[in-house]
């Protein structure tokens, strides 16, 4: 399981928007949300419900760990993962805290071999 950075007391700067772009080519496969509050998101694909559940899981322990907890939406073989940081402004923001889950659940999902 990848390491989270540690939970830091300090809240996160919301990312600009060339930092968000530049964060996007590091993790090509999330989008950044529509809508007023800023969010990633990414749908993942298994083959399986049990294998979709097995990643929720592996996602719950990693961010517990981070102290950093995205929303997430199974349905069946699939699994939506939306983060950001509810703390760096009214309604949330894109944080670096938010790409380093990204590249977590990314991590975790090629783990699986799926």
């Amino acid at each position: 399981m990848p390491t989270p950075t540690p939970a830091s007391p300090k809240t996160p700067a919301p990312l600009s928007a060339a930092e968000v772009a530049e964060q996007l080519k590091l993790a090509p496969q999330w989008q950044v949300g529509e809508g007023p509050h800023a969010q990633l998101n990414r749908t993942y694909q298994f083959p399986d419900f049990v294998r979709a559940i097995a990643f929720v899981n592996d996602i719950a322990k990693y961010a517990e760990e981070a102290q950093h907890h995205p929303d997430m939406l199974v349905r069946y073989n699939k699994v939506t993962l939306s983060v950001n940081t509810h703390d760096a402004a009214p309604g949330g923001a894109v944080t670096q805290k938010d790409f380093d889950l990204a590249r977590a659940a990314d991590t975790l999902f090629m783990r699986m071999g799926v």
